[in-house]
């Protein structure tokens, strides 16, 4: 018997996209503090992604690297005029300077509507699909109000400018007030199979029909030495990294994989893990 799989989600009730995406944030730059990725490869790995069927990428006006290189810019020359069905998501709330690695503070409410217009000219839409209030930098969340600047958000859907919210890095208290204000279509928080610290957050989502489409899906910063999942990635003649994606597609119906890469064969390795379908023993031996 298979663990139930479903390839689509609904995001917010109406954007219907493939559980499988893409996140840019290596398009890029593979390693912070790293060289600049090729132009001419990122591009083509966008291109090919699309080709194998993801229509949800990720992204965020501050992927860049201090030469220029931007993951917007990649993503409207690559795809633009974009094909019908592609979903296009962003994060707004980070401020990040020319010569910072990453981003290192955070915007204020004041500063959020000229972020949203940055995403919009730099991807070269009229409005944008989904939004993410990306909370806090690299620490753990905490419960900070996040009120008045999603209500700079909700302001920015009710013009139009956005047609879904989101929130990143959050923890319950801070999801419920941001539903106390406007809907919320995902969350995006830090998971993998191998710290599913987040599970609460998780079952929140599926309960409610909120999707989860968590970062670092594949460890962030190198793929996890994890036994179980080299046991149950060589029972199907898989990757870990292939495993890892699977297990995060076959423990909810509402996780949505975004990895990121700048590799051609890195890309299709990834891609070809939604077609891997695990059974229930493996996934509780994924959950030791």
């Amino acid at each position: 018997m298979t663990t139930p799989t479903n390839d689509h989600f609904d995001l917010g009730g109406d954007l219907r996209v493939k559980r499988m995406g893409f996140g840019a944030m290596r398009l890029p730059v593979s390693t912070l503090g790293g060289p600049a990725n090729d132009r001419d490869t990122a591009l083509r790995v966008l291109r090919r992604a699309v080709e194998l069927g993801a229509d949800h990428i990720d992204t965020a006006a501050f992927y860049y690297h201090q030469s220029g290189l931007a993951a917007n810019e990649l993503i409207r020359t690559a795809l633009s005029p974009y094909p019908d069905g592609l979903v296009i998501a962003t994060k707004v709330g980070p401020s990040r300077g020319p010569d910072d690695l990453h981003p290192t503070g955070q915007l204020p409410a004041s500063g959020l509507r000229a972020e949203v217009e940055r995403n919009l000219r730099e991807l070269g839409r009229d409005s944008l699909d989904l939004v993410y209030l990306r909370v806090g930098n690299v620490q753990e969340p905490d419960d900070e109000p996040i009120g008045e600047r999603f209500e700079v958000l909700a302001g920015l859907r009710e013009e139009g400018l956005i047609r879904h919210l989101g929130v990143s890095h959050i923890t319950a208290a801070q999801l419920a007030e941001a539903r106390g204000i406007a809907p919320v279509a995902a969350v995006q928080n830090r998971f993998d199979i191998t710290q599913p610290a987040d599970t609460g957050m998780l079952e929140i989502c599926e309960r409610d029909g909120i999707g989860y489409a968590p970062y670092f899906p594949l460890g962030g910063f190198g793929i996890p030495d994890d036994d179980r999942v080299k046991a149950v990635a060589a029972r199907h003649g898989a990757t870990v990294p292939q495993m890892l994606l699977a297990g995060l597609l076959a423990l909810s119906p509402v996780m949505l994989a975004i990895p990121g890469t700048g590799s051609p064969a890195h890309l299709e390795e990834n891609m070809a893990a939604a077609a891997l379908r695990l059974t229930a023993e493996d996934l509780a031996a994924l959950r030791g």
